[in-house]
């Protein structure tokens, strides 16, 4: 099984930005699917951003687009989220997941339960 170690998250001024990074152990990550979900206290858990096994796809939840960047470099086993123009809205938990694909299709996936996964989380705090 992929393990997955999330970083980068803090306390961070709104407009201001952050990168999460996440890290993956498995040696065959160029043929997963990654994506980045949150969970702010009392909320469930809700999509923020996913990527495709090549990178030659993503997207992003309509909250933080043209704010938010995912990208992947296969060659580290990492992927990375951007995000620029920080809002008190954006604190929560943040979740890195990963999905086993099995065919060359270049998918991406929003679902939560569409992955296999899951990272520890890293706490993200946006203050006013």
């Amino acid at each position: 099984q992929v393990q997955l170690v999330e970083s980068g998250g803090g306390l961070v001024q709104a407009g201001g930005s952050l990168r999460l990074p996440c890290a993956a152990s498995e040696h065959t990550f160029s043929t997963y699917a990654m994506g980045w979900f949150r969970q702010a206290p009392g909320k469930e858990r809700e999509f923020v951003a996913a990527i495709s096994r090549s990178g030659g796809g993503t997207y992003s939840a309509d909250s933080v687009k043209g704010r938010f960047t995912l990208s992947r470099d296969n060659t580290k086993n990492t992927v990375y989220l951007q995000m620029n123009s920080l809002k008190p809205e954006d604190t929560a938990v943040y979740y890195c997941a990963a999905r086993a694909t099995y065919y060359s299709s270049d998918f991406l996936y929003t679902n939560s339960n569409e992955y296999d996964y899951w990272g520890q989380g890293t706490q993200v705090t946006v203050s006013s």
